[in-house]
């Protein structure tokens, strides 16, 4: 089953190739390379991400594009956590029963020992999404990013 982002379809404009491509499914992309930081994450926090990265150079963040969650790439995720030590898992969904638990119980079994800093999950709020959109904006954790690296930069 694939879901695709209907936010994304025309707000989002990025060269493509030409020829034909395939994109391999349960391969996660490091869209970003960094030394302090890993975000994983997917589909519009993806560009959440890079947005903030972009906006705040002082902080070298690695970027993680899951591009699916079953089959999940761990190995991309640990591999990119042991490297930098922390970890921030960004997704759209509610905070509670959302796929970032998941992933980040798997940092903590798998990484514990690699981690200068507690693992942090960035999501929406627990609330039905709401249609207005000053109250989706709200929802959504994008404006909540800034806060969390801050903390687990501090640690």
């Amino acid at each position: 089953m694939v879901f695709e982002h209907k936010f994304l379809y025309r707000s989002i404009r990025e060269e493509i190739p030409n020829d034909y491509y395939t994109v391999e499914i349960g391969k996660a992309k490091t869209v970003k390379e960094g030394n302090d930081l890993s975000i994983i994450t997917y589909g519009l926090g993806v560009y959440w991400a890079k947005e903030y990265a972009e906006k705040h150079s002082d902080c070298s963040i690695e970027i993680i594009d899951l591009r699916t969650l079953l089959p999940l790439d761990t190995e991309a995720i640990y591999d990119s956590v042991k490297k930098t030590g922390r970890a921030i898992v960004l997704h759209e969904d509610c905070m509670t029963g959302g796929i970032g638990g998941e992933i980040v119980a798997l940092i903590s079994e798998n990484c514990f020992e690699y981690l200068d800093a507690p693992v942090k999950r960035v999501a929406s709020i627990d609330t039905p999404v709401p249609f207005a959109a000053h109250l989706e904006e709200q929802f959504l954790p994008k404006h909540r990013l800034d806060e969390a690296v801050s903390s687990i930069m501090k640690y």
